[in-house]
C-alpha cells in the first residue's frame, strides 16, 4: 500500500504574511490536496527574539481567510509550535555529537546570529573553512573555560549530494564545497533551522516539502542530515519566489502584508492574482482554492521568480 502523503505548514512569526509567502502556502496546499495527502501546521517560531505575539496570532486567521485548511497540529495543537520540542532538538543534537559530526564553534558573533532562521540570499549562513574545526583538545579546552560559550557547527559531507526537485530537476551540490559547515546550535543556546526543520520533519511524518525557490540550495544537506538521524527524507518541490524592484519580497513590506490585502481584497482576488502571477490561470480572476485543484500541475507552475509592482 502506497504511503499517504503528508505535506505542510510552516511559516515563521517574524513579521505578517505577504504576497509571496501566500503564493508557497497555496502551492503547498494544491500540491497535498491534489494527492488527497494530509497537511499539518507547524509553527517555526525557534528564535525567540525574532518571534511576536502579533504575527503568531494573525497566521492562521490569515491562512484560513485565503481559504487554506489542514488537518493536523498548530494552533490547536500547541506541540506543533518549535518553541515547544527543545527536548527533540535536545536529543537530536546528542546524537550528532555522539557521531561525530558537531563540534564547537568560537568565531564572530556576527556570523552566528542569524542561524536560527531560514537562510535567505545575501545571509552568511555557512562557513566553508571554519578554523574551529581544526582546532585541538587542548585549544578547545582553553576556550571552554574562557567567558564566551561556542556555537555548534555541523560537519558537511564533503561528497557529492544528488536530490530531484519536483520543480526545479536534478539538483547536485558537494555540501563542504559549496557552503561548508553549518550552525546548528547559536552560541546563546537557540537551536539553528537546519536542524530543527529536518528533526520537524523526520518525527512529524513529513514526506512531502513545498516552499520557496530561496530554500533549494538547503535540501541536499537536509535531506542528508535527516538520513543522519536515522530518517528518510521527504521529497521537496520548491516554488517560484514573487519578487519587488528590490529583490525577494520582504515581511516589512507592509503594503504586501496580508493584513493590508484583506482591507483591499477579497481572499479570491488574492487568489486568483497568485494562479495568474504563477501560471496556473491565464487570468486573475477571482477564483477559490478549491476550484484550481481539478486543473492544478506544477508544469503549468512558472520557474523563474515573478516580477510584481
Amino acid at each position: 500500500m502506497e504511503k499517504r502523503v503528508v505535506g505542510r505548514f510552516a511559516p515563521s512569526p517574524s513579521g505578517y504574511l505577504h504576497l509571496g509567502n501566500l503564493l508557497a502556502m497555496l502551492l503547498a496546499w494544491l500540491d497535498c490536496r491534489a494527492q488527497n495527502g494530509k497537511l499539518i501546521f507547524r509553527l517555526e517560531d525557534l528564535d525567540p527574539a525574532r518571534s511576536k505575539r502579533e504575527y503568531i496570532e494573525a497566521l492562521a486567521g490569515d491562512l484560513r481567510w485565503l481559504g487554506l485548511d489542514w488537518d493536523e497540529g498548530w494552533p490547536e495543537q500547541p506541540s506543533f509550535a518549535q518553541s515547544a520540542r527543545t527536548e527533540h532538538y535536545e536529543a537530536a543534537f546528542a546524537k550528532l555529537r555522539e557521531l561525530g559530526l558537531a563540534y564547537p564553534c568560537w568565531c564572530s558573533r556576527a556570523k552566528r546570529l542569524a542561524a536560527a532562521s531560514a537562510p535567505a540570499p545575501g545571509e552568511a549562513q555557512f562557513d566553508p573553512a571554519c578554523p574551529c574545526a581544526r582546532l585541538t583538545e587542548g585549544e578547545r579546552a582553553a576556550l571552554f573555560a574562557g567567558p564566551r560559550p561556542p556555537a555548534w557547527k555541523l560537519r558537511a559531507p564533503d561528497r557529492e549530494l544528488a536530490l530531484e526537485d519536483g520543480h526545479y530537476g536534478l539538483l547536485r551540490q558537494n555540501p563542504a564545497r559549496e557552503g561548508g559547515d553549518f550552525v546548528i546550535r547559536r552560541s546563546d543556546g537557540v537551536f539553528a533551522y537546519q536542524l530543527a526543520v529536518c528533526v520537524d520533519d523526520l518525527e512529524m511524518g513529513v514526506t512531502r516539502v513545498v516552499r520557496g525557490r530561496d530554500l533549494l540550495d538547503s535540501a541536499p544537506r537536509q535531506s542528508w542530515l535527516i538520513e543522519m538521524l536515522g530518517g528518510t527524507p521527504p521529497s521537496y518541490c520548491h516554488a517560484p519566489l514573487l519578487v519587488g524592484g528590490r529583490g525577494k519580497l520582504s515581511k516589512r513590506l507592509g503594503s504586501l502584508s496580508t493584513q493590508a490585502l484583506r482591507r483591499e481584497m477579497s481572499p479570491e482576488a488574492v487568489v486568483g492574482r497568485l494562479a495568474w502571477l504563477c501560471g496556473l490561470r491565464e487570468t486573475a480572476e477571482p477564483v477559490t482554492p478549491r476550484e484550481l485543484l481539478p486543473d492544478f500541475d506544477w508544469r503549468r507552475v512558472k520557474t523563474g521568480d515573478i516580477a510584481i509592482e
